[in-house]
């Protein structure tokens, strides 16, 4: 099956709110307005999306990137994490930032994508979050 990567759009409100737990959906609305989700789409359903923010209100930093299960392991989020570093090279970013807890996989995936330790947070009762960057090269 064919998988697009698009961005989410408004009638994506519901599907998101019910995926995408971490967010309240007037928080999910404003990232859809703003254009800051790209989804991935199997058949017309999403299957994974990717949402971000802005460090310092200028670093593009990715907040989730998420698959659901039965789709993991299919490069999947690799496609949804190239496709939005290519849209941040393309609006003029140099770099981009993300971050995981230490006892999340997820870590050697963007290691494994180019990104690099940069540093780290540590909040009471949580695991360590480790702070990933990745150099983007200057538009062509």
């Amino acid at each position: 099956m064919t998988i697009e990567i698009t961005p989410a759009v408004p009638a994506d409100l519901e599907a998101l709110a019910r995926l995408d737990g971490h967010i309240p959906p007037h928080r999910l609305a404003h990232k859809i307005a703003q254009g800051e989700i790209l989804t991935a789409r199997q058949d017309g359903q999403i299957i994974g999306w990717l949402r971000w923010g802005y460090f310092w209100d200028e670093i593009p930093f990715m907040n989730l990137l998420y698959v659901l299960e039965a789709y993991r392991r299919q490069g999947t989020a690799a496609r949804l994490a190239a496709a939005w570093e290519a849209q941040m090279q393309e609006q003029g970013a140099r770099q981009v930032l993300t971050s995981t807890l230490s006892n999340e996989d997820a870590q050697h995936l963007y290691r494994k994508w180019g990104y690099q330790d940069c540093g780290a947070l540590l909040l009471p009762g949580e695991p360590l979050e480790i702070l990933l960057r990745k150099d983007l090269p200057a538009p062509a």
